[in-house]
């Protein structure tokens, strides 16, 4: 049997006032102890509504408070990974790590417009997922703008449009995601309607170019009429271009080379905008660095779901200087088999499976002793196994307790020079801003 957490463990929220968050994004100082300590703490109660999605009836009595109140500052955020960073992740997440701004997987406009009579099994979201960012794609404004109108009864912190997806689906076909970075004018129209339907911050999440189209110049163009012609003040920027010659998304995150001069140079060069890091950062150390060379905020992808443990369980202490909360695997297991439990199968047709609420931890073990065991052991209880206690007691036997019981360990060390002369290397400022009918 895996024990029982207390309240007054992992379900603390902390936050700041929306004022603080403002002044603090850019730039920020770690967060002393005394600065956490006057935040207001919101603590969930133990019966079974802590662990059950918020619906349209729920958010439309919270919405109000929720977006009113400001959380701490996104200086580490989770990337929006198609098929990845579902609700059962972002629950996984949350359990590790109390300040991370979370992503969800991105929803395509059509997929909201379409689905408006089963919206909660795409947009219903635990309360305790909180700050957490819904991920938009699209490429025709008026479905955007339905979307974005039904989305925002649910109670989102912040609408990111998609303009940085390379796969072909999207990209090609779809003729969206970073395909529309070709037509900065679109995007800009695009922002402005999202922004129209919602009561909540929008951003735009992009590449630094496309094929041939990634000189910083043209970059800058991009940034510059974006945030002219619509409200949107925050930029996720991933440091490599896309190439959409066919080769795939796996390969289009390490073939074209990183430039994080660009990023930075975007900080010169637009300083009343804000800009997150992403691309190429794999530890909570990588992340301290780049903001040390001057980074607002950093987002991290795959090291987030491939090493949940150690990369998420630094978060909060490493990065926001919060005190360790001292949970061990074993405790937020026992809490994740709650989640799992009572929504198991809620949307018909078996779904979600205990395939799919276990997904997530597969990669709770990484690299150490009995993970090879463990998956071995997952493998066959996936074929018989019809809840997710009886899931997690065949297979945790595979792993020794004393790593189920220990808290998580140091930090691992970044790449030093992964940020090595940066400031040496930016592109010359931009200057060739071309006029345009700012947003009103």
């Amino acid at each position: 049997m895996i024990p029982t957490v207390g309240d007054d463990g992992l379900n603390s929220g902390l936050r700041s006032s929306t004022t603080e968050v403002a002044e603090s994004f850019r730039f920020p100082p770690r967060i002393s102890s005394s600065t956490l300590s006057v935040n207001k703490c919101f603590k969930n109660s133990n019966n079974s509504r802590s662990i059950s999605t918020y619906t349209q009836k729920d958010i439309l009595h919270k919405k109000d408070k929720m977006v009113a109140e400001g959380y701490l500052p996104p200086w580490f955020s989770v990337a929006p990974m198609m098929d990845w960073t579902d609700h059962h992740y972002r629950t996984l997440a949350r359990l590790i790590s109390k300040h991370a701004w979370l992503y969800t997987e991105m929803l395509a406009a059509e997929t909201i417009v379409y689905q408006k009579d089963n919206l909660d099994r795409f947009l219903a979201f635990s309360p305790e997922q909180h700050p957490i960012v819904l991920q938009i794609g699209g490429n025709n404004l008026e479905n955007i703008a339905k979307a974005t109108e039904l989305a925002n009864p649910y109670g989102y912190d912040e609408i990111n449009f998609n303009c940085g997806c390379p796969s072909p689906k999207v990209a090609g076909h779809g003729c969206f995601g970073v395909s529309l970075m070709l037509d900065p004018k679109f995007v800009g129209e695009a922002m402005s309607v999202i922004a129209a339907n919602t009561d909540v911050p929008v951003s735009v999440k992009c590449r630094i170019g496309v094929d041939n189209r990634d000189s910083y110049n043209e970059l800058c163009d991009f940034i510059y009429k974006v945030s002219s012609l619509s409200p949107t003040k925050h930029f996720i920027i991933h440091s490599r271009k896309a190439l959409l010659n066919g080769i795939s998304p796996a390969e289009n995150r390490s073939i074209p080379p990183l430039k994080y001069e660009y990023y930075y140079a975007l900080l010169r060069d637009f300083p009343d905008l804000t800009f997150t890091l992403n691309g190429g950062i794999t530890t909570v150390d990588e992340v301290n660095t780049a903001r040390r060379e001057g980074a607002h905020s950093v987002m991290l992808g795959r090291a987030a779901y491939h090493n949940p443990w150690y990369t998420l369980g630094h978060v909060d202490t490493e990065i926001y200087g919060a005190p360790s909360s001292g949970l061990t695997r074993r405790q937020v297991l026992e809490q994740y088999q709650v989640y799992g439990d009572a929504i198991l199968g809620r949307y018909g047709n078996n779904k979600p499976t205990v395939r799919d609420l276990m997904k997530p931890l597969l990669h709770f073990f990484h690299t150490e002793p009995g993970n090879g065991p463990f998956k071995r052991k997952a493998d066959t209880a996936f074929q018989h196994c019809t809840t997710v206690k009886s899931f997690l007691d065949e297979t945790l036997v595979a792993i020794p307790d004393y790593v189920l019981d220990s808290t998580v360990k140091e930090p691992p060390s970044g790449r030093e020079h992964l940020f090595a002369d940066v400031h040496n290397l930016l592109p010359p400022p931009y200057d060739a801003r071309e006029p345009v009918v700012l947003y009103a």
